[in-house]
């Protein structure tokens, strides 16, 4: 059990480590609901005040109301990732290393204390 932790549970550790440092946050702003040739989407500006513009389909757009606000949740490192719900930042490999480590560590210490008995 201690190689499986270990061995499972270092790589995880590290893979979610990178994935946490390379993350770039996310802020909200408000966006106007906008229509451009028949279609309809958000036009919103960022952190720098530079303007964004994305067409919704068809199926997506319907019930908006043009000129109308939302809130708007975009990618700060590429504001082209945008969402209307805050993103979900799990990472599943740290956790996972975590969990997998500590159990290889507390094998590790088990091992010994049933060796002095």
């Amino acid at each position: 059990m201690t190689w499986v932790g270990f061995i499972l549970g270092v790589p995880l550790l590290a893979w979610g480590w990178m994935v946490r440092r390379r993350h770039c946050e996310w802020t909200g702003t408000t966006a106007k609901v906008i229509s451009a040739g028949g279609f309809t989407g958000y036009s919103w500006t960022d952190h720098h005040d530079a303007d964004h513009r994305s067409l919704l389909p068809a199926a997506e757009s319907q019930g908006l109301v043009v000129g109308s606000d939302v809130d708007l949740y975009y990618d700060v490192c590429h504001p082209s990732r945008w969402g209307l719900t805050p993103p979900k930042h799990d990472n599943a490999a740290w956790t996972l290393g975590w969990i997998l480590t500590g159990v290889g560590l507390l094998s590790t210490v088990g091992g010994f204390v049933l060796l002095l008995f």
